[in-house]
């Protein structure tokens, strides 16, 4: 069974889509908190200032598992297998656990699981077949 196979560049596509919505998250959560963010997130004046540290720290989160998953799709495009692959399925391993784990957590929020998680969990489902290929 070789991870490495022909489907790997659909893969790195689907890690470089979630990592780039990763990013928009970032700047929502880190950048736009307390203007831009608060429509997405229908948050009032009051609630984004009583959660700007929070939101600050939690949008972090989110660039860093953005930059795994470019600096895997970079190794790919190199044609370093290992690496690509290990840092791909960390970034989008971790991008759809928390997705998963908002879900369950909680329920007025689930379209926006269903919109953080769908790329991640595109991602590893293309790495799986292609594994099999």
């Amino acid at each position: 069974m070789a991870v490495y196979g022909p489907g790997m560049t659909v893969v790195a596509v689907l890690v470089a889509l979630a990592s780039l919505l990763h990013i928009y998250i970032w700047y929502l959560e880190s950048v736009a908190w307390t203007t831009a963010a608060r429509k997405v997130f229908g948050t009032s004046r009051e609630e984004a200032e009583a959660t700007r540290e929070m939101a600050f720290n939690q949008g972090f989160y989110n660039l860093f598992l953005a930059i795994t998953g470019l600096a895997g799709v970079i190794a790919h495009l190199l044609g370093h297998a290992t690496v690509a692959v290990t840092l791909m399925v960390t970034a989008v391993g971790s991008m759809a656990a928390a997705a998963l784990l908002l879900l369950v957590t909680s329920a007025d929020k689930r379209g926006a699981a269903v919109k953080q998680g769908l790329l991640p969990v595109l991602a590893l489902v293309a790495l799986g077949i292609t594994a099999l290929l």
